[in-house]
């Protein structure tokens, strides 16, 4: 398991769009469909990391109450069912029918667009405002597995509020942590870059 921290795509930048398939319902959602009236959060993670183990419950409580500020999450797995047939749309089905997940969990299978996030880790957050401009990339919070901090979510939840409240944008934000994105051979940044 490498440790891997995010790129950090730089803030203002448009999200990028999409139409990836939702696990639960099998049918394509686009970026456009699901984005929320003030704002959306987009949130790279997977079902094995215990580094989205660890925040699930925390994620899954976060959608909730973004959704009543009028924010919606939308979640996506990147990882190659290849290496990690546990990441698969089966398994994620799963995982989104028994933690009762609020939000879609879409299914990035060509990796397109991990790489147009500059996805990095699971879990990687973009809060995006109600322009679809990104205004908060990072950390849900300091907490990891095994480091006993608790699990608070105050850098995302700060940035939101920051956001609401058309305060300035933070410039000081850390990176998320986690497994890197188990890309497709060949498909990592790294080597993409070499080619």
């Amino acid at each position: 398991m490498a440790l891997t921290e995010s790129y950090m795509l730089p803030l203002g930048s448009q999200a990028p769009d999409f139409k990836l398939p939702d696990v639960v319902t099998n049918k394509d959602r686009s970026l456009q469909e699901l984005k929320g009236e003030k704002g959306s959060l987009v949130i790279f993670m997977c079902n094995h990391c215990p580094y989205v183990v660890h925040l699930m419950d925390a994620i899954v409580e976060t959608a909730k109450i973004f959704s009543h500020k009028g924010i919606n999450t939308i979640t996506i797995s990147s990882n190659s069912i290849i290496s990690h047939p546990q990441d698969g749309p089966e398994e994620m089905n799963k995982l989104a029918l028994e933690k009762k997940f609020s939000f879609p969990y879409l299914f990035d299978s060509t990796q397109k667009v991990a790489h147009e996030y500059l996805a990095a880790c699971t879990p990687d957050f973009y809060l995006f405002d109600e322009n679809l401009s990104l205004v908060y990339r990072g950390r849900y919070d300091a907490s990891r597995p095994g480091n006993d901090i608790p699990v608070t979510g105050n850098d995302l939840h700060k940035a939101c509020d920051n956001m609401l409240n058309n305060n300035p944008i933070e410039e000081l934000q850390y990176p998320s942590m986690g497994c890197n994105i188990k890309w497709h051979q060949g498909n990592s940044p790294e080597e993409k870059s070499k080619n």
